[in-house]
């Protein structure tokens, strides 16, 4: 299994395990339910740690490796937990070529985190992402739902510590 690299230990409740294994009790023995269980599975979790593949391989009969392939394929699921605030730099060619790849190692930085994981604290989650589609507002980057374009590293240096700020006021 590869390293998931989640700074922050698993931990789920004995209820979500009961709702995760009732899930999967209640589709049977269908091999192609692996899909509508993965997606309740991130649903409770809010991700798809390895604990919780273990779970769904040893009661589906599905190789873990398996349940892992598809887990980190599909862009639906994500493999690390996600912080309250939710940072995705977008590196597709429009936002890479404008300076994207520049604005993620400030981002990553500033809060102290990889791209691909999250704060100690749980606060901040660091992304970095295809193309979202708004080419014309390159570089962007997301927090949340909220979107802010044709940045430059100062711009998303003071967007950034606004966050930052507000999460110490929290």
């Amino acid at each position: 299994m590869p390293n998931l690299k989640t700074k922050v230990p698993f931990r789920g409740t004995k209820e979500q395990e009961k709702e995760l294994v009732d899930f999967i009790r209640s589709m049977g023995d269908d091999k192609g339910a692996v899909m509508p269980i993965l997606q309740k599975a991130q649903e409770i979790y809010g991700y798809l740690p390895e604990e919780v593949q273990i779970i769904i391989a040893e009661m589906t009969g599905v190789p873990l490796s398996e349940i892992y392939g598809i887990a980190s394929f599909y862009a639906q699921f994500t493999l690390n937990p996600k912080g309250k605030y939710q940072i995705s730099v977008c590196l597709g060619t429009a936002c890479y070529v404008k300076g994207a790849g520049d604005i993620l190692d400030k981002i990553c930085e500033m809060v102290g985190c990889e791209a691909g994981s999250i704060t100690d604290d749980g606060l901040f989650s660091i992304d970095a992402t295809r193309c979202i589609g708004a080419c014309g507002l390159a570089p962007v980057l997301t927090i949340n739902e909220n979107v802010y374009g044709r940045l430059d590293i100062a711009q998303a240096e003071h967007i950034i510590k606004g966050y930052l700020d507000k999460a110490k006021e929290n």
